[in-house]
Formats: C-alpha cells, structure tokens, sequence
C-alpha cells in the first residue's frame, strides 16, 4: 500500500476522477459522460497499441489515464469524434516527439492546441466552477503537491506565483481592484493547468532552477498572447511553444532525469 501512494500518479489520478464524478453528479462542468469515455478509452487504446509497436516489455496505463481525464475536463466538442481524435493525439505525440528520452510537449496541452489551432470544432472549457468547489479543489491540489514533494510539483507553485503576481501587477497598473485578478485565479481550468499539465515531470525541466524560468517564462508569454494578442488559450499556446526550451534548461542547469518510482527505468513513456 504504501508503494502504491508513493507514485504521484496515483494521487493525481484520484483528483481528476473526483472532479469528473463532481460534473457528473453535482455542479455540471460541461463535460459529457460519452465524451468523457471516448477520451479516456482513445487514450488508452493509443498507448496499448504505440506501447506494443515500440516494443515495451511494459504497458502503463496511468500515464494516459491522467490524459484522458485531463482532456474530459478540459476540452469541449461539437462532435463525438474530436475527444477520441484528442486523446490519440495526445498519447501518439509522447511516442513520436521525443529526445533524450524525454517527450517535448505535455499530451494533453499538445492534443489541446492542435485541435484549437486547426479549427475542427472543439474549445476549453470557461473552467468556472464556484468559490467553493475552487477552493476545495486547491486545498486538495495543494495537500497533494505536498505529500509528493519529491516528484517535482514545485513547478506548479512557482507557476501560480507568476502568474498571480502579473495579474495583480497588471491591475494596479491599470488601477483596477483587486476582486478582479483574484475572479481570475479563480478558475477550475487553471488549477488542471497548473497540477497536471505544466507540472507534467516528463516535460518539465530537470533542475528546480530550471523548473522556475520555464514557468515563469509560460506565465509570462501568456499574458502576452492573452492581454496583447487577445488569445482565448493563451496558457497552453504558452506551454506548447516554450516546451523545447526544457531541452535547453536541462543542458544549462542539468540535473538527474526523472523517473516515476514505481516503473522500471527505460519503460515508462
């Protein structure tokens, strides 16, 4: 048992399940229970079949699973198709996009912006979830990132703090009150960014110094593509772009690679 808690996955993998029972059952979030499946099942099927075709003596299927339930969260669709098109996406690119044994570009976020980019129909949810669903959801992100403080969530704060500080930067240069960066914190969108995506430890930098600048630089260049460019997904446009500088951190500031605790060395992907 207490192997099993030793893996972040683990802990991750509840969060997003309760949250996606949350919608299911409570406070509808916008998700889509056929949708949902559809992401979730084109996640793991990819990982299967990519799994066997480079030849892995083992299939793990957490990894995806977080994907799936990561895009069921995120993602909106006109149609059926565009959740399970995300979730191959999004597993084929961490098998396709790599170096140095390291996948470049979070799943999810990549699957995201691809199906952004191109204009097939599907968009982020507005990720409102109330006060107090937000704040639950933080104290429980928050207690996680503390029990795992070995898998390198640091990330997530250094993340929040950014982002944070050039929001209340931004309005009192602007000279509005403070209620209206603290509404904007106050997204259920945000927190999945933060926890699950640009914390991501397979593409995330090695170094905790490293870990600092990319996220303050994801913080930054999205604000940019959202005040400037006015970007409705400016986060992940920001993640995406900036993910190969993690190639370029991890050569200035090294550090040792990660690896999940409880998957062989060389297997995991």
């Amino acid at each position: 048992m207490r192997r099993w808690w030793s893996d972040a996955r683990h802990f991750q993998i509840v969060a997003l399940a309760s949250l996606l029972l949350l919608n299911f059952f409570w406070i509808d979030f916008g998700a889509k229970p056929l949708y949902c499946a559809l992401a979730i099942g084109a996640a793991l099927a990819t990982q299967v079949v990519c799994s066997r075709l480079a030849g892995l003596p083992h299939i793990d299927l957490r990894s995806p699973l977080i994907t799936g339930l990561s895009l069921s969260l995120l993602l909106r669709a006109d149609a059926a198709w565009l959740p399970a098109l995300a979730g191959v996406i999004a597993i084929a690119s961490k098998f396709i996009f790599r170096l140095e044994n390291k996948h470049i570009w979070n799943p999810a976020g990549f699957a995201i912006v691809v199906l952004l980019l191109t204009g097939s129909g599907g968009w982020i949810s507005p990720g409102q979830w109330g006060t107090s669903i937000w704040l639950a959801t933080l104290l429980v992100l928050f207690a996680i990132l503390v029990l795992q403080a070995a898998q390198r969530s640091d990330i997530a704060l250094f993340f929040l703090g950014s982002h944070a500080a050039l929001l209340v930067a931004r309005a009192a240069w602007l000279g509005d009150p403070p209620a209206i960066p603290l509404h904007q914190l106050q997204s259920g969108s945000l927190l999945i960014f933060a926890f699950f995506m640009i914390s991501d430890p397979r593409t995330a930098p090695d170094s905790r110094l490293g870990r600092f600048v990319f996220a303050f630089a994801v913080a930054a260049l999205a604000h940019d593509f959202a005040f400037f460019m006015q970007m409705r997904p400016a986060l992940y446009v920001a993640l995406i772009v900036l993910s190969p500088l993690t190639l370029l951190l991890d050569r200035i500031v090294p550090a040792a690679k990660f690896q999940w605790t409880s998957t062989p060395q060389g297997v995991s992907r």
